[in-house]
């Protein structure tokens, strides 16, 4: 995968800039070390710029900015084209002439010359962010891939229209402001990132997920979602009507076996060397297992561990499935001081807070692979998703079925609106209750028991960290107040308007649905695309390093999108099905140990020297000083952890994430500077 930017000028008074366009398409350098080039219009109002990361035909003919025979189209395009191969004979029978071997990348300029944009894109199996420009039309089109593997930034200046495969490149405009979205920032405290298409920079956004942008040379903007994550896309009705509930299960076993063995196998596409990240858990084996099948070389497999805490390593795991499959087997093992190391290039490589620790292991098993010449790796994101795979989920599950639905159904409104404030004001008193406390008021107020498989700062406690009255209300670009992308309840400070705007639409056209799917639907819409497979795409992507997410190919999602919740965790066996359909392929003591998950020993970490060093960090951090937040329950919120009252140890990485951010980005101060 590679690295796009590019600049359409709105105004028709400025030319595009190659010095500019250059230098933003330098920043990106670690998304594409194999190349970099730039093209611009005849009449200097289209300008792309292009990283290569050289993994389909590593000819120069493949080299992007690429256009058609008569120049009509040009193109950046960051990703994978898994079924190019086809699509190429279709189009060579259709007359269109081919100047490379086998580029991916020429099958978009050709494909969208013969079908359109919506006929190329529905035709598409792969990872994609990419860019056309039509120089008959005279319209650019964005566009991104169906899951949101791959992230396309942009933003709206005076003069033009900017866009990016990172934020970075996009902050090398002169005339684009280094600011906090605050209103952003608000919902991030609950979800450990921006929802779509918010970022935490005022004016810069991010286009959501299975949608595309086509915009004209004055700017007008019209959006499209073309694909979502929703029922009746995967399984035609008559092909489990009458079914009995044993051949039902034997049907959704072998439909997931099939599209599974499907995808890791496209995913082999590749001209380089290509691994696996392997943990030893179900999702990470099934990938050792399939991959195997469709290589004569010994696989390149990475496990990641701690020196200091050993209770979260999986090494074991992981090398009963390299000995199993005869990989070539390597692992990394990091301590405090290595985390230390990596802060400042892990804010950096972020763009904006993603405030998941797992990107530091994911760093240095990303550079493990690197520095042992791979360059594509297959990884297992998605599969928990889909299938309900965490411990979390089954909460939920329980909560809802025991306690929040009969509290809505039989308890009267007044008696639950009583208990709902009785309980925040049990919560205030009395740290860590205030989980329970927010689900009560959620039922109260009739909202939905589950937001996201993320949630880090609860209302309640968001009532007493952030003084409401000191964010300032953000406002919707002109071009997008008509779209259907920018909702403008997003600017109040109710982080439910995002949940509700997403689930609002779905019962809409999908009504009946079961808790469970619902509950998926949301993490597609946000968690997955903004938070997961963000953390993927920027730390691999800093190590010039593509990762191939199968368990996330969109035939995989629409069948397990119409698969119901009763089959996925029959007899309380979280991730039943799944587990069921690898059962012939991988060990079955790995399938059915207890989950531990890929983290890190965060809380540990923040009650030793780094904690004070963090603490100092937040505390002296010019965000506080701008009035947003209660800077006193900030202090409490570490005292208690440093004091081991309570475990508060996500909570203050989701702040020191935010203040290392803003102190970089927008103050230009870098960690440990400031202490020096």
């Amino acid at each position: 995968m590679c690295g796009i930017t590019g600049i359409l000028d709105i105004s028709g008074k400025s030319q595009v800039s190659e010095k500019l366009l250059t230098s933003m398409n330098k920043v990106m350098v670690h998304r594409g070390p194999d190349g970099g080039s730039v093209w611009i219009s005849d009449d200097k109002r289209v300008g792309f710029a292009h990283r290569r990361l050289s993994i389909i035909d590593l000819s120069k003919s493949a080299t992007q900015p690429m256009s058609n025979q008569d120049k009509s189209v040009w193109l950046t395009f960051n990703g994978e084209i898994y079924n190019h191969d086809p699509l190429r004979e279709l189009l060579v029978k259709q007359g269109y002439k081919f100047k490379t071997d086998h580029s991916d990348t020429e099958v978009l300029v050709h494909g969208y010359s013969s079908w359109g944009i919506e006929g190329l894109i529905e035709r598409l199996e792969g990872d994609f962010a990419f860019a056309i420009w039509d120089n008959v039309k005279k319209k650019l089109f964005v566009v991104r891939d169906r899951i949101g593997v791959k992230p396309v930034y942009f933003s709206y200046q005076k003069d033009c229209f900017l866009f990016g495969s990172e934020i970075k490149a996009i902050l090398q405009h002169p005339s684009v402001e280094r600011d906090v979205d605050a209103t952003a920032m608000y919902h991030y405290l609950s979800f450990l990132t921006t929802p779509a298409p918010m970022t935490m920079f005022k004016g810069i956004y991010k286009l959501p997920a299975g949608h595309y942008m086509e915009i004209s040379f004055d700017g007008t903007t019209k959006t499209h979602r073309y694909w979502d994550a929703v029922p009746g896309q995967g399984i035609p009705v008559d092909e489990v009507k009458g079914l009995s509930e044993a051949a039902r299960e034997d049907f959704y076993v072998t439909g997931i076996k099939d599209r599974l063995v499907s995808a890791v196998e496209k995913r082999m596409m590749s001209d380089v060397p290509f691994g696996v990240f392997l943990s030893g858990g179900v999702d990470s084996s099934t990938n050792v297992a399939l991959m195997n099948r469709y290589t004569d070389k010994p696989l390149e497999t990475f496990t990641v561990g701690f020196k200091d805490h050993t209770h979260l390593n999986e090494l074991q795991y992981a090398d009963i499935i390299a000995k199993k499959f005869s990989t070539n087997h390597h692992e990394i093992l990091i301590d405090e001081n290595d985390m230390i190391g990596y802060l400042s290039s892990l804010v950096h490589s972020q763009d904006e807070p993603i405030a998941d620790w797992v990107c530091i292991p994911l760093y240095f098993i990303s550079k493990l692979a690197h520095d042992n010449g791979v360059t594509v790796v297959q990884v297992g994101e998605g599969a928990d998703e889909q299938f309900c795979g965490y411990a979390s989920y089954m909460a939920y599950l329980e909560l809802y079925k025991k306690y929040f639905s009969p509290f809505q159904k039989y308890m009267p409104s007044i008696a639950q609106k009583c208990i709902a404030s009785l309980a925040k004001s049990v919560a205030k008193m009395k740290p860590g209750a205030e989980i329970y406390a927010d689900i009560i008021d959620r039922a109260a107020r009739k909202r939905e028991h589950f937001w996201s498989g993320a949630t880090v700062f609860w209302d309640i406690m968001k009532d007493q960290l952030v003084n409401k009255t000191g964010i300032p209300r953000s406002y919707i670009p002109e071009q997008l107040k008509d779209s259907d992308i920018f909702p403008e309840n997003y600017l109040d400070l109710d982080t439910f308007n995002i949940v509700s705007s997403f689930l609002d639409n779905f019962d809409e056209k999908h009504p009946g649905q079961d808790v469970l799917t619902r509950m998926i639907y949301c993490e597609f819409k946000l968690r997955l695309p903004e938070l997961l497979l963000m953390r993927v795409d920027k730390i691999t992507m800093s190590e010039s390093l593509e990762a191939r997410v199968p368990f996330l190919d969109h035939k995989l999602v629409e069948f397990s999108m119409d698969i119901p919740m009763e089959y996925k965790v029959k007899g309380r066996e979280p991730k039943y099905l799944l587990k069921k359909a690898v059962e012939d392929w991988i060990p079955h003591e790995l399938i059915y140990r207890k989950k531990m998950g890929f983290g890190a020993p965060m809380s540990e970490w923040l009650r030793g020297d780094f904690g004070k060093t963090v603490e100092g960090s937040i505390l002296s951090s010019s965000l506080l000083r701008r009035g947003y937040f209660d800077n006193e329950y900030i202090a409490t919120l570490l005292k208690d952890h440093r004091t081991g009252r309570r475990d508060n140890s996500l909570y203050i990485w989701t702040l020191f994430n935010l203040t290392a951010w803003y102190d970089y980005w927008i103050e230009g101060i870098i960690i440990g500077q400031e202490a020096a």
